[in-house]
């Protein structure tokens, strides 16, 4: 399950920049919550899924759904719009597991070993090896760069919450719930901000499609169950495996380059999680 949660979460990238070019990034948000709500509406209602019974629940549901979805996809794709390269958005992104670490020790009272810490240390330059020939910082595009910061501190304060508030959450209905809270703020971003033109292209309904089935739908689920089963840590210590394969992905379809500095980076990522997750 970790290894297949890799595999999909790293073509995130890949979807955003396939279907950004033919809509903005909160109106192309707000399409996917949207169908994705509709989706585990019915998904919710065809297998009688039970549904929140307290506020408590909702509040929980709402709060993961704002930072997860939300907080971290919206300011990932409005960084890449606006033109951060995926380099840098991937690199701040991929402080995650250290700032996730570090309040999992502080509010979950997860203990976190010395061959974890140089394990996360690892992963950190491993990620900047993989990165480094295609980093590149414009200081004039500082809102961009706030963006990314928005996304690391949503994925990182959602994951610790899920893990802490979301155990009693069906994977169903309780996704229903978050991305349609998700879809709110979405909307009204995409209504105050941006056009909210869209050309429907072959390649924008592919990349529409593949982030609400593969992604939304996929990994998100795959997230939740890791999160559920394993200390907070440990699970964000595979977000260290996303750019690497991200890479990969991009060498593949995109003509990217992957030199041997790239490569040395992937196996110190390798040898990096490995020592967060061993035993």
């Amino acid at each position: 399950m970790p290894a297949t949660f890799v595999l999909l979460w790293s073509t995130g990238f890949i979807g955003a920049k396939l279907g950004l070019p033919y809509a903005e990034p909160f109106t192309f948000l707000f399409l996917r919550f949207a169908i994705l709500t509709v989706l585990l509406i019915l998904i919710a209602l065809a297998f009688r899924a039970p549904w929140p019974k307290t506020w408590a629940e909702m509040t929980t549901l709402s709060v993961v759904g704002l930072l997860v979805h939300g907080a971290y996809l919206g300011g990932v794709f409005a960084a890449i719009s606006v033109g951060v390269p995926a380099g840098i958005t991937a690199v701040i992104v991929g402080l995650q597991p250290l700032l996730t670490a570090l309040g999992a020790g502080l509010f979950l009272d997860e203990t976190i070993t010395k061959r974890q810490w140089l394990g996360f240390a690892l992963g950190l330059v491993g990620v900047l090896l993989v990165l480094g020939d295609k980093l590149s910082l414009d200081m004039e595009n500082i809102y961009g760069i706030m963006y990314a910061v928005i996304a690391l501190l949503g994925i990182t304060v959602g994951t610790l919450y899920q893990k802490s508030h979301g155990h009693a959450m069906d994977l169903r209905s309780g996704s229903a719930i978050q991305f349609a809270v998700a879809a709110i703020p979405m909307g009204l971003l995409a209504w105050f901000f941006e056009s909210r033109d869209v050309h429907w292209t072959g390649e924008f309904v592919f990349a529409l499609g593949w982030l609400v089935i593969v992604l939304s739908l996929g990994a998100m689920t795959l997230l939740f169950l890791l999160i559920r089963s394993g200390g907070a840590a440990k699970i964000a210590s595979l977000f260290y495996l996303v750019p690497p394969v991200t890479a990969i992905f991009a060498w593949a379809l995109f003509g990217e380059s992957l030199g041997l500095m790239a490569l040395g980076g992937m196996g110190i990522v390798v040898i990096g999680v490995a020592l967060v997750t061993k035993g």
